[in-house]
């Protein structure tokens, strides 16, 4: 009878937490879920979805060509970027209202770093896929030019043309360092909320 009741006396309920994050971020999750109550239980690759299944039958010959990357397009794999982590904490942890208030503008604040973050490489992209298009334009009227006998409209329409497929690689570096640079303070900002929440949260998590 007092086994029954020792074994009682020691059952924990857990609660479980998935999330998913970019592999940058891996480190400062681990170290800031602990200070909420979450131990780490996992960390793997996060799975990437296969594409549309007719797709999949589409390209399912492809991916029978040795080293072709279509194989992972048409099977689940797990990603080369993302991370998933698993934590659990004990169900009827103290203070969990206020830990979990804090841990709401915690996550908050990643999801703002990891946007952030995002929009250095968005921009650029965007920028350099514009000038490329124009470029293309231009390249496309130069061919008709010179079908047309138009030889120094073809010759004139060319240099845009080439230029447009040049520069957009020098365009996407000028415009992310220049995107980087704007967005370096507030991400730094936002570290020093969360190691602030955290902090905070430790004073609930031993009290």
């Amino acid at each position: 009878m007092s086994d029954i009741q020792n074994k009682e006396k020691t059952f924990v309920a857990y609660e479980y937490k998935r999330v998913t994050v970019h592999c940058y971020l891996e480190g400062m999750l681990k170290d800031s879920y602990h200070h909420f109550g979450w131990k780490l239980e996992k960390s793997e690759p996060a799975v990437v979805k296969h594409v549309w299944v007719p797709l999949c039958v589409v390209l399912a010959p492809l991916a029978l060509i040795p080293g072709s990357p279509v194989g992972k397009m048409i099977v689940d794999h797990g990603s080369e970027t993302k991370i998933t982590l698993t934590f659990k904490r004990d169900k009827l942890i103290c203070n969990k209202t206020k830990l979990n208030r804090l841990q709401s503008r915690f996550e908050a604040s990643v999801k703002m770093i990891s946007s952030l973050d995002k929009s250095k490489r968005t921009t650029a992209a965007a920028l350099s896929c514009v000038v490329g298009l124009i470029g293309t334009v231009f390249i496309g009227i130069s061919i008709f030019g010179y079908l047309a006998g138009m030889l120094p409209l073809s010759i004139v329409m060319a240099v845009p043309g080439f230029a447009g497929w040049i520069l957009p690689y020098f365009i996407y570096q000028a415009a992310k360092n220049l995107k980087t640079s704007k967005v370096a303070p507030q991400i730094d900002k936002l570290y020093d909320i969360i190691y602030d929440l955290c902090a905070k949260a430790d004073t609930f998590l031993i009290s």
